[in-house]
């Protein structure tokens, strides 16, 4: 239950040209990540879920300046950042509603855990709430093959979910 906009508070160090900074804090975190392994693309990883977590989301902008600080081409991160499902290249809501859509969690009550959260939340895959509280998004896999219907909520995994727990479940993410 992480609130990103307290994130935003530290100096930024580093601009792409296009108006992203990169802050002291990131780059320093990214620097320690690629000290970890032989090649410096093996952190492109890391590197997105730091921009990620000051930020809610990877914008544009931060490719680049990632690429930079790891001494990549940006076209290295930029695939990682496209195809890396947990990295979210546009805005996202406080909380990100992850729907397991895989074979298991679909024949144990996908299509009716869905129904219930979009109900609730007035949304669908790939909307976020008015108020910026929820990003809902299917996955296609949660691990959790053995508790489907299986959702995460940030880093919470929840299943099996029943349709009539997902009002009560959401309350906990105000």
């Amino acid at each position: 239950m992480n609130d990103n906009a307290s994130l935003t508070s530290h100096s930024p160090i580093a601009s792409d040209g296009d108006g992203f900074l990169l802050h002291d804090e990131d780059r320093a975190a990214i620097l320690e990540e690629r000290d970890h392994y032989e090649q410096p693309q093996a952190a492109c990883i890391e590197a997105l879920k730091i921009v990620q977590r000051r930020h809610g989301w990877v914008p544009d902008g931060a490719i680049p300046a990632i690429a930079e600080v790891l001494g990549v081409g940006p076209a290295s991160v930029e695939g990682v950042a496209t195809f890396y499902s947990l990295i979210f290249r546009q805005p996202v809501g406080r909380h990100v509603i992850l729907i397991c859509d895989s074979s298991s969690c679909f024949l144990t009550g996908f299509d009716e855990l869905r129904e219930a959260i979009t109900a609730e939340l007035g949304i669908e895959f790939g909307q976020t709430t008015p108020d910026g509280r929820f990003t809902l998004l299917p996955v296609c896999c949660l691990g959790a093959c053995d508790r489907g219907p299986a959702m995460m909520i940030g880093d919470d995994t929840f299943g099996p979910v029943p349709p009539d727990a997902v009002a009560e479940l959401l309350k906990e993410y105000s």
